[in-house]
């Protein structure tokens, strides 16, 4: 069963209007699945190491087999250098929709782009399932079954278990990967690192505390966090604090792009596990601002998010801003609403002034309404507001 990813029409349209379209994101999210369902220009994956090779080798010989029909280069950050040649080659051709690359790491494959093919590309990411694309396989999943199984498309195409299928994902390419871009010499401690980090979805990131907890220095903690970012395994939320005259924390907070990977790192491996689990707020938490990222890039536009803290506690989950327009939006894992929800984004509005504002609780209950200036919102639907 093949999905209509929701960025299709973007991407369709950039081919249109430039030579080179690079779609990013973690592995196994569809990356190749989608490059052979939008075009059927010959693909070569830098992966397969006699493919890999070839093309270092003798990379003006593999592009001038290709230089007529274009193609399909997947995992393009194997062969970084690569995309010196490619720029000789679309300036040469002036011809628009030439190569579709993809890639899993984001330090590799964006340094050179930015490099070498700055205006003659257009780059995406694609992350996990959203919502609407989970709905086509099945009209409704349970707020707890959603957490668990995250969003990764092959647990929803092949049914898979969530558990064996993470634990899968994070021998085989989590590992890997992270080896490419740091020196680890300990493994041990890496993986008690990332289930630390796990363990502080949610929370604003405090290095010192990290690397006291994992046994290592706050150096390398900023290295493997730096590492998990490239690796599209996590991403920062950083805070908002123009025009703000309190005082305001300045920290990012941590965020996983799958909500279903950070469950496997806590060790839940049921459903049941879900209910009761002293940081359920967190993931639920974690899996809506993710959904939220997943609806800006699936736009083909970038990050406009961010979240508020001051130094009386009084914090905002999401501060969206577009322009001088701002949407804040609260979140809470309840199914029963209760009025003081809104009570840390009454209190930012007041501290933003004279702009435009839409307020939001985005919850887990089935009731939706408009309260005075708050939109009450079911989690699944508030996309549907922003």
């Amino acid at each position: 069963m093949i999905i209509l990813r929701d960025i299709i029409p973007e991407i369709k349209e950039a081919l249109e209007k430039y030579p080179i379209v690079v779609i990013t994101g973690p592995r196994q999210t569809g990356k190749t699945t989608l490059s052979r369902f939008i075009s059927n220009k010959p693909y070569y994956n830098l992966e397969s190491p006699d493919t890999r090779e070839l093309v270092k080798g003798d990379p003006r010989f593999f592009l001038s087999s290709i230089i007529k029909n274009g193609a399909i280069i997947d995992e393009f950050q194997r062969v970084p250098e690569l995309s010196s040649y490619l720029q000789e080659i679309v300036d040469a051709q002036q011809q628009n929709g030439m190569f579709l690359l993809t890639g899993s790491n984001n330090f590799l494959m964006m340094e050179n782009i930015s490099q070498s093919l700055a205006g003659r590309a257009a780059i995406f990411k694609l992350l996990p399932f959203s919502f609407h694309e989970i709905e086509a396989y099945k009209q409704k999943f349970a707020t707890d079954e959603l957490i668990y199984r995250g969003a990764y498309p092959s647990i929803y195409s092949e049914n898979r278990n969530p558990t064996k299928t993470y634990d899968y994902y994070y021998q085989t390419y989590v590992e890997r990967d992270v080896r490419q871009l740091i020196n680890l010499k300990d493994l041990h401690l890496f993986q008690r690192f990332i289930r630390l980090c796990a363990g502080r979805v949610g929370q604003i990131l405090n290095y010192e505390h990290l690397a006291n907890e994992t046994g290592v220095s706050a150096k390398t903690v900023k290295t493997w966090i730096s590492a998990l970012e490239a690796s599209y395994l996590i991403f920062l939320l950083p805070p908002y604090f123009e025009n703000i005259n309190k005082r305001v924390l300045k920290s990012h907070k941590l965020y996983f792009n799958d909500v279903g990977f950070a469950s496997y790192l806590l060790g839940i491996e049921e459903v049941s596990h879900i209910t009761h689990h002293p940081l359920r707020g967190a993931l639920f938490e974690n899996m809506v601002v993710c959904e939220y990222m997943k609806y800006r890039f699936n736009k083909g536009m970038n990050s406009n998010v961010f979240y508020y803290r001051d130094n009386h506690q009084n914090e905002v989950d999401l501060v969206i801003k577009s322009g001088n327009n701002f949407t804040l939006a609260e979140i809470k894992s309840a199914q029963t609403y209760h009025t003081n929800f809104t009570k840390s984004i009454d209190k930012l509005e007041d501290q933003l002034g004279s702009v435009k504002i839409k307020k939001m609780v985005i919850y887990d209950g089935d009731k939706e309404w408009k309260n005075e200036n708050n939109l009450i919102l079911n989690y699944k639907n508030f996309i549907n507001e922003i």
